[in-house]
Parts: structure tokens; C-alpha cells; sequence
């Protein structure tokens, strides 16, 4: 089943509907704006500034969700050596890194007129940052080991350990008293948000992940790149 991921094929499909994820990305994302910015009610306890929501728990999501396929990846690429495992990992932690960052921020800006604080060291916080710290360690792991043979066994480890953050950020508002509310979007139970909040919420999150989508495309064929240069240099 791997044989889809070499390089060429991969590449090949992504770029072939390149154009179409861009035009989707854009109508969703004015879509996804006009919804949350005009059509979506003000919250009744934080009035307008739950509208920071249509952008920190859409970049939340990315974020998690990139550093889960990362790390996945990366358990297949450490145990079958696959490289080009590594080179979508590489291509892919980019867009999550920055997703993370914006998920920290908004999540400030939000937290000020909600909860009084610009900060709080609460379980969710604190495991986010920790999670942007891992990003930030794995991309730094491509510099500083570049010329060595073990950099894909240790960006795997770093991935890996990092893959053991995402059910602490997820299950913390559960396993400790944090700020953060419990979920209000779930896929197994009855989700308790409304759906003229819920709709812009989701379509926010599609467009999110469709930029995403864009940005590792562009990585990903610069990566291939610079790999093929690397072996005409050596011929």
C-alpha cells in the first residue's frame, strides 16, 4: 500500500488538483467568513468575541491533527524505512507549526475579555505549548543532524514523543480543572453547539485545512527539489 507514497506518484497526484484545492480554499474561506463574521448569533454570556473561535479552534484542530499524521508517518517511516515518509513529515510540520502558534494567540486574545488573562498555566495551555515546542524541535532536527544518517531515526523519536502530547491536549479538560470548557463538537454523542455556530465552525476548519493542504504542497515539491539537485551533484 505504500507504493502510492513514492515520490513521483505522490507528487503527481497532489499537483494535478493543486488549482482545484486553491479555488476551494478561497470560496470557502470568504464562505466560512461571511458565516462567522455576519450570519453567526453573538454568544450570550462573551457577546462578539466568541467569533475568535471561527479562527482558534479550526487552527487547534490543524494543528493536532498535522502532528498526528506526522507522528503515524513517522512510526511507518522508523520501522520500514520508507524516505519519502520523512520528506511529507518535513513537508507537513510548516503549516502545523504555524496553526499552533495562531491557536496559541487567538487563544490569548480570546482569553482576556473571557477569563481576565492574557495567560493561564491551565492543562490545555500548557499541553499546546508543549505541543508547539515538539514542532519547533522537529523542524530545528532537520538543521542540526542534515548531514547525519541517523536524522530520520531522530525526527522519528522526536515525532513519536510528541504523538504521546496529543491525548493529554485532547482528554486534559477532562482529566483536570482547567479554564477550557469541555468539548462542545463530538463525533460519537449529541454535539451541543449550535448549528448557526457549528456550520461556520466547520467550514472554517475545511478551509483551514485546505491552506494547509496548499502550504505542504508547496514544501513538499521543494523538497523533492532540492533531493533531485543532491543527486545531480553527485554524478
Amino acid at each position: 500500500m505504500f507504493t502510492f507514497f513514492q515520490s513521483d506518484k505522490f507528487l503527481f497526484f497532489c499537483l494535478k488538483y493543486q488549482k482545484l484545492i486553491f479555488y476551494f480554499f478561497v470560496s470557502l474561506l470568504v464562505l466560512g467568513l461571511w458565516e462567522g463574521l455576519i450570519v453567526s448569533p453573538q454568544d450570550y454570556v462573551q457577546g462578539n468575541s466568541v467569533r475568535i473561535m471561527y479562527v482558534h479552534v479550526p487552527s487547534a484542530w490543524i494543528s493536532l491533527g498535522t502532528f498526528s499524521v506526522i507522528g503515524i508517518l513517522s512510526i511507518f517511516s522508523f520501522i520500514f524505512k520508507i524516505k519519502n515518509f520523512l520528506i511529507i513529515c518535513k513537508s507537513l510540520a510548516p503549516s502545523g507549526l504555524v496553526f499552533n502558534l495562531i491557536a496559541l494567540v487567538t487563544g490569548s486574545i480570546w482569553g482576556k475579555p473571557t477569563w481576565g488573562t492574557w495567560w493561564a498555566w491551565d492543562a490545555r495551555i500548557t499541553s499546546m505549548l508543549i505541543l508547539f515546542l515538539f514542532y519547533f524541535i522537529y523542524l530545528v532536527s532537520f538543521s542540526l543532524f542534515k548531514k547525519s544518517k541517523n536524522l530520520n531515526k531522530i525526527s522519528s523519536i522526536i515525532a513519536i514523543l510528541g504523538l504521546i502530547n496529543i491525548p493529554i491536549i485532547k482528554f486534559s479538560v477532562e482529566w483536570w480543572s482547567t479554564l477550557h470548557q469541555p468539548s462542545s463538537v463530538k463525533i460519537l454523542s449529541e454535539t451541543s453547539i449550535h448549528n448557526s455556530m457549528l456550520l461556520p465552525l466547520l467550514i472554517m476548519t475545511a478551509s483551514f485545512a485546505l491552506f494547509s493542504l496548499l502550504i505542504f504542497l508547496m514544501k513538499y515539491n521543494t523538497e523533492l527539489i532540492k533531493l533531485r539537485n543532491k543527486r545531480l551533484d553527485r554524478l
